[in-house]
């Protein structure tokens, strides 16, 4: 028994490690939502945009992802591929491996299953939490990753928080003055970008709604037939239930 009882433990830890998500720092919540392709056409042009030069999704193809968030294979190739590669291929980037390693430290890693490590609030909120400071060799820093060596690229959209974001932490009335607070996650600007905190944060949801989808693609169709199968289990019951008591109804 005691074998068994640490062997579960054991199983259950990584689940554990992915529900402590930003490692005690406060995060925002997003709920996914894998059938909304809308917004995960709007993710895939965020990703292909300003992610894809660094980052690559080397587990998936152009050709899956087009077809699942409804985009024409044409229209993809055209627009959403700027590597060369064809609609068939993996996506993967051209960036040198040894390279990155010595412009960021380390090289920047492969995002395909990155919400299944991270968790969705955790990349939501760290797309969101990058703020100025000039210790670090780019410049920013981020509240969820200390220490990032990732530049934010996402500047010119979000702009740049002189401070550290408020990641985390909901808006609320000041019990003794009455203010608002916490009603934006940056009180002050080094930089102002091109969309407000609304449509900037909207923007984010979209990215990690894509990420979301790349790390499971087949979660909603997945869930949409649990739902038939359970209501085929319920009926198959009934049927079962009838059965077995004709075939003991003469049994004394």
């Amino acid at each position: 028994m005691r074998k068994i009882i640490a062997g579960l433990f054991l199983v259950c830890l990584p689940v554990l490690g992915m529900a402590a998500g930003g490692g005690g720092v406060p995060l925002d919540h997003m709920e996914p939502d894998l059938s909304n392709k809308a917004s995960l056409q709007r993710g895939a042009a965020l990703f292909t945009n300003y992610c894809m030069g660094c980052h690559s999704m080397e587990y998936a193809r152009y050709k899956r992802v087009a077809n699942d968030i409804g985009i024409p294979e044409e229209l993809y190739e055209d627009n959403l591929i700027f590597t060369g590669a064809k609609i068939g291929e993996l996506m993967k980037n051209s960036m040198d491996t040894k390279q990155a390693e010595a412009w960021f430290g380390n090289p920047p890693p492969d995002l395909t299953l990155e919400a299944r490590l991270r968790g969705t609030d955790w990349i939501y909120s760290y797309l969101r939490g990058f703020y100025k400071d000039d210790s670090r060799p780019m410049g920013v820093n981020n509240v969820v990753f200390s220490n990032v060596g990732m530049p934010h690229v996402l500047v010119n959209m979000q702009g740049l928080c002189a401070v550290a974001p408020k990641i985390g932490h909901q808006a609320g009335v000041d019990p003794l003055s009455g203010n608002v607070v916490n009603d934006t996650i940056c009180p002050e600007w080094a930089m102002e970008g091109s969309m407000d905190p609304a449509d900037f944060d909207a923007a984010m949801y979209d990215l990690t709604n894509f990420l979301a989808y790349m790390a499971d693609p087949v979660k909603h169709e997945r869930e949409r037939l649990g739902m038939f199968v359970l209501i085929f289990i319920a009926i198959f019951f009934v049927f079962a239930f009838l059965l077995n008591r004709e075939y003991w109804k003469d049994v004394h």
